[in-house]
């Protein structure tokens, strides 16, 4: 090995990094693509509003299933391998969505999707901890929410022209062969360390033990860490708050109580998501100035607690309302100082696996708050009735959101007992 001082260059060491973000990037555009599809999918496989939310959630249930997995493959096999073979059963699963002959064949390429680029994620984290001198960890996390936050906006207007130009399975087409074409490139450009392109590494542990730790010991001792409990229950409200309100429930809420537009209440929506994505990135970055997470992790659960209760519970003017998601959604993105921390609470050995369990927070937000709100909203409805959708009134819209204020109020409370590691390896 060269000279220990001898660290990778920026620009190989993002370029690395930024191909498992492509990953990540095209799982968060297959996430939220059916939205724009709907129309299509509806008519192309004769189903019903039931049937297509099912097809859609066959991408999540395996995303979610595949976190704890995912973190000790990646700590055994590698970020290499696991990004290649995720990449290459996305491309797999995109053709075989392209190409379904009937909806089950659809809901299988969805299946296959979500489980792929589930990898995505915490395969970035861990080429992070190698090619990235610690103090870039949380940045790398907050620029990985970043680039998906890109693939959401690519699967908004950009998808819907190019699916009105060229139809939906020419599309999703064309998506599989970009994927497979990622697939060739990682294995040909990534590698886990710099250590094997003559590069010293940045990783702090032992880049050669004498046995790999098993699996479900490495579960289980990821798991006897308070932190890691900690930080995976606090992002189920601060993520599942901002993806309920903007994935689901934010638009009908502004069409039905405020008046406007879909195009107008989507853009709003799609503020609090910009805004979600920048504060990740910045609010990490200010955490390793300060050499603290608990301090400004907590602070930015405070600000947020408070613009959302007034989201919630005050009778606001439209634009004081918009103007309050901006921060609401910027101080929602402390999630990512989390991840950070959360790979500071374990030993190296097994960061993937921690990784692993605590990205299952995020989206498990999503998946229990949007269902959840839903049921609130069905109980509070008053019967009326739009172009065959139910229509609800503020106040159901009040206790439906209060469901997800309790649970943000929760998490911050949670978060109080997390112990700091001062952005250093607590365990060796």
């Amino acid at each position: 090995m060269s000279d220990r001082q001898n660290f990778p260059p920026a620009v190989l060491a993002w370029s690395v990094w930024g191909l498992g973000a492509l990953l990540y990037l095209i799982g968060f555009y297959q996430r939220v693509a059916p939205a724009v599809i709907t129309d299509r999918l509806m008519t192309e496989f004769a189903i019903g509003g039931a049937a297509l939310g099912n097809l859609s959630a066959f991408y999540f249930y395996s995303y979610v299933a595949m976190q704890i997995p995912t973190g000790m493959i990646a700590d055994r096999w590698g970020p290499r391998r696991l990004l290649t073979a995720g990449a290459g059963m996305a491309a797999l699963g995109t053709a075989l969505f392209a190409f379904a002959p009937d909806i089950h064949w659809a809901g299988i390429g969805r299946l296959l999707i979500g489980a792929s680029v589930a990898v995505a994620f915490v395969s970035m984290l861990k080429l992070a901890s190698h090619w990235f001198a610690p103090k870039h960890y949380a940045l790398a996390s907050g620029m990985a929410l970043l680039m998906g936050v890109v693939g959401g906006v690519v699967a908004g207007v950009p998808l819907r022209f190019a699916v009105e130009a060229f139809g939906w399975r020419p599309v999703m087409a064309f998506s599989a062969a970009l994927t497979a074409i990622l697939c060739v490139a990682t294995w040909l450009r990534v590698r886990d360390d710099p250590v094997e392109r003559g590069y010293a590494s940045h990783f702090q542990g032992a880049h050669h033990s004498a046995a790999p730790t098993p699996v479900l010991r490495g579960l289980m001792e990821v798991l006897s860490y308070r932190n890691i409990w900690i930080l995976t229950a606090v992002p189920i409200g601060f993520t599942g708050i901002v993806l309920t309100f903007a994935g689901l429930w934010g638009v009908p809420y502004l069409r039905q109580v405020h008046g406007l537009d879909p195009k107008m209440a989507a853009a709003i929506t799609s503020t609090l998501l910009v805004s979600w994505a920048l504060g990740g990135p910045l609010l990490a970055s200010w955490s390793e100035r300060m050499g603290r997470r608990k301090p400004l992790y907590l602070i930015a659960s405070g600000v947020g607690l408070l613009c959302w209760a007034a989201i919630i519970f005050l009778p606001l003017p439209l634009w004081l309302l918009v103007a309050l998601m901006i921060p609401a959604g910027f101080a929602s993105g402390n999630i990512i100082i989390g991840f950070a921390w959360a790979k500071e609470s374990v030993p190296l050995r097994v960061v993937g696996t921690a990784s692993g369990v605590c990205n299952m927070g995020p989206l498990l937000g999503g998946m229990l708050l949007q269902p959840a709100v839903g049921w609130m909203l069905d109980r509070r409805w008053n019967g009326a009735i739009e172009a065959g959708a139910r229509v609800y009134d503020a106040a159901a819209y009040e206790a439906g959101f209060a469901l997800m204020f309790g649970t943000v109020a929760v998490a911050a409370i949670i978060l109080s007992f997390a112990r700091e590691s001062y952005c250093r390896q607590m365990h060796e």
